[in-house]
């Protein structure tokens, strides 16, 4: 259990002075938090309510709401196999019990030596690249059982590197030319290259 440190409490107090509320930095500030455990203790919450004058319980409830922050430790990489509609009908569910089978563990579960902790989550926003996995948030598309057994051994040997889990990053989901959904051209040029790839998306029925 740990409270922020003396370098992360001066980035809290930066932070806090960004807003004329205090309690307004609170997502930030847990962020902050997990990025310096792994995960968000108790004591760090109890700082934050301290930092920005509410109760601990307050910040309990922001955190308890939020998917990505972690109360509990985990693993070093989070695999999130996403288990949306677009997804499951194109294999994630046996994807998830594939990976079940190769870690393990259940869906909440980390592997013994500390490395993966795997979830089963809805909908990631990329039903375009289904099935799809996120490490620590990073996105993985069309993903095969084969795929999947490539990766964990690359996280798992290093050759694969993903910053660890609670590090803030920007992440940009990639997409390859031939799947993006273009522009819609003007009325009368023509259909966008989304609709010339799905004819039955015409949008009259047929």
């Amino acid at each position: 259990m740990a409270r922020l440190n003396p370098a992360n409490l001066a980035v809290a107090q930066e932070i806090i002075g960004r807003y004329p509320v205090p309690r307004s930095a609170l997502i930030p500030l847990l962020h902050l938090a997990q990025e310096q455990d792994g995960y968000v203790t108790e004591d760090a919450m109890a700082h934050i309510a301290e930092l920005v004058g509410i109760t601990p319980a307050e910040v309990m409830g922001t955190c308890s709401f939020y998917e990505m922050l972690k109360r509990e430790p985990v693993g070093d990489y989070m695999v999130n196999i996403c288990n949306g509609i677009s997804c499951h009908l194109l294999g994630s569910s046996e994807l998830i019990h594939h990976a079940e089978t190769t870690l393990g563990v259940r869906p909440g579960g980390t592997t013994d030596d500390g490395k993966i902790t795997l979830e089963a989550v809805e909908c990631i926003a990329a039903c375009t690249e289904a099935p799809c996995l996120q490490v620590n948030y990073r996105y993985r598309n069309q993903v095969t059982t084969e795929d999947f057994d490539r990766l964990v051994s690359e996280l798992r040997d290093g050759t694969t590197r993903v910053a660890p889990h609670g590090k803030l990053a920007k992440v940009r989901q990639q997409v390859s030319e031939d799947r993006r959904a273009g522009v819609s051209p003007p009325d009368g040029q023509g259909e966008p290259a989304w609709m010339a790839r799905n004819p039955s998306s015409n949008g009259d029925g047929s």
